[in-house]
């Protein structure tokens, strides 16, 4: 009996050796993720060399209502209109509703999960098969009643990655709505700007106008004295033709642009007609804030979108590195099942069922190493973006900077030469008038006096409008208020929380 009982432990050590044996054959043959990896990082913005194009002037962010600093109470309605009813902005809440709920689906694969099903099936079940008579040959009325649960053990986080990808791509969308949203405040600012310009030129061509109908009146007391031909007054009235066309042009532009507005407010042609004359003001100072370009990452929701993005890839690459990993769900059932409805109420119905499935993927042709290869690039394409983002910020607020810089200096020169074109003009007229010179010389001296006033009406609306386009360069106002623990940078590849491929 004891050889017995020896040979019985012996036995079941060698088959506990096999079984083991066995499992640590197919881990090793299981499909791994080795050699699959990425280098990419995000670039921090004090790497970039900014020191002398967007020098610190220890000036402010702009604020939310950057837009007020015009004194043009018409253009603060127009911005509250758009941002209530603009279809743009629609699309983008649209956007940011869908990522909720994604974010929400995720969610719900982290959590156990009930259900409750009932079923009523009439069958003629087989007189020859498994189920005997009198069952079997007859029809039977099966009631099916069972109230199951479910839960996945995520032990190597997939369903909690997934969930984290959702969110910070739901932190992306919404910063993806602030840039919508300053893409549209920052347009219909500019467009507003274009449309004070028109006015501008316009009260330019009116009194050039003027100017040229009394040329014509000279000119035709000027024949009647005989200093004069026909040839100068046709050329007089050409000249006023071609002024009065030139309003009718800036007319035809005005109300083009007031269409455009209102398609920017999401409102039909006619709200346009109903929009005065722009009353814009010169604007704040412009000086740039300290301690740029760090802070700019988190003021320009561009930048912050794209990094979000990158977030959401990282979790995405350690999902799918945890789909290596063996699967394992808890289930569990109970209900009723009976023939007929008589017996469904009853103890002897219960049924019952517990137990866990375990997935392991063995062989798989590739598929999930492939999955992994497609997020790495997924991450690094994010990454590039990001970096790309930061450097067209950057971008962006040394050339605005350097156009108003450059425009303020025009404009000193372009205000001297306007001063000069003026007095000449004045003087070539009254010289004209008193038949002292010709009127080529008026001619000469109206051009360059109207030349040099549309000069300065359009160096004095780039300004504007580089102003604006540097407020929306800095961010608009934006701030992201996002979780700091989430909104650090991801400075290199994603790793999983497990640190090895099995």
């Amino acid at each position: 009996m004891k050889n017995q009982s020896n040979a019985g432990r012996r036995a079941s050590g060698a088959l506990k050796m096999g079984v083991s044996v066995m499992f640590a054959a197919v881990l090793s043959a299981c499909v791994n993720y080795a050699g699959i990896h990425s280098d990419a990082k995000t670039t921090e913005p004090q790497q970039y060399a900014t020191q002398q194009s967007i020098p610190a002037e220890s000036g402010h962010w702009p604020a939310a209502n950057w837009a007020d600093q015009f004194g043009d109470a018409q253009l603060k309605a127009l911005i509250d209109e758009a941002l209530k009813g603009s279809p743009t902005l629609e699309q983008a809440r649209a956007r940011v509703a869908s990522a909720s709920a994604y974010s929400e689906t995720a969610k719900a694969s982290t959590m156990p999960r009930v259900d409750a099903d009932y079923s009523l099936t009439r069958q003629q079940y087989s007189g020859t098969a498994l189920v005997p008579p009198p069952t079997g040959g007859s029809w039977q009325t099966e009631n099916k009643g069972l109230l199951s649960a479910s839960y996945d053990l995520d032990l190597w986080g997939k369903n909690r990655e997934a969930l984290k990808a959702a969110i910070s791509q739901l932190q992306a969308s919404q910063a993806d709505a602030e840039v919508v949203k300053l893409t549209l405040t920052t347009s219909i600012a500019r467009t507003y700007n274009q449309l004070a310009r028109l006015y501008a030129l316009r009260d330019i061509a009116q009194q050039e106008i003027v100017q040229r109908e009394q040329i014509d009146r000279i000119t035709a007391g000027r024949i009647a004295t005989g200093l004069d031909t026909e040839v100068e007054r046709k050329t007089a009235q050409a000249n006023l033709a071609t002024s009065r066309a030139t309003l009718k042009s800036l007319d035809g532009q005005i109300l083009a642009t007031r269409y455009q507005i209102a398609a920017l407010l999401g409102a039909g042609p006619d709200r346009g007609l109903q929009i005065a004359r722009p009353t814009l003001g010169i604007g704040d100072d412009v000086n740039l804030p300290d301690n740029l370009p760090a802070d700019l990452v988190s003021r320009r929701p561009d930048i912050v979108a794209a990094r979000w993005r990158v977030d959401a890839m990282t979790h995405d690459v350690k999902e799918a590195k945890a789909e290596f990993y063996p699967d394992i769900n808890l289930s569990a059932a109970i209900g009723l099942d009976a023939f007929g409805f008589g017996r469904f109420l009853t103890a002897a119905s219960r049924t019952a069922s517990v137990g866990p499935a375990i997935h392991l993927p063995i062989f798989d042709a590739g598929e999930l190493r492939a999955q992994l290869k497609g997020r790495y690039a997924d991450f690094d394409y994010a990454v590039a973006t990001y970096n790309q983002t930061l450097v067209t910020a950057l971008s962006e607020v040394a050339t605005q900077l350097a156009g108003v810089r450059s425009t303020d200096g025009q404009l000193v020169d372009a205000q001297t030469a306007q001063d000069a074109a003026r007095q000449a003009d004045s003087l070539a007229l009254v010289q004209y008038k008193a038949g002292l010179t010709n009127q080529l010389t008026v001619l000469n001296a109206d051009v360059n006096a109207l030349a040099a006033d549309q000069a300065v009406a359009n160096l004095r609306m780039d300004r504007r409008d580089q102003q604006i386009a540097l407020a929306s360069a800095l961010g608009g106002g934006f701030v992201d208020t996002s979780n700091t623990d989430q909104n650090a940078h991801v400075t290199s590849a994603p790793e999983t929380s497990a640190n090895a491929a099995h």
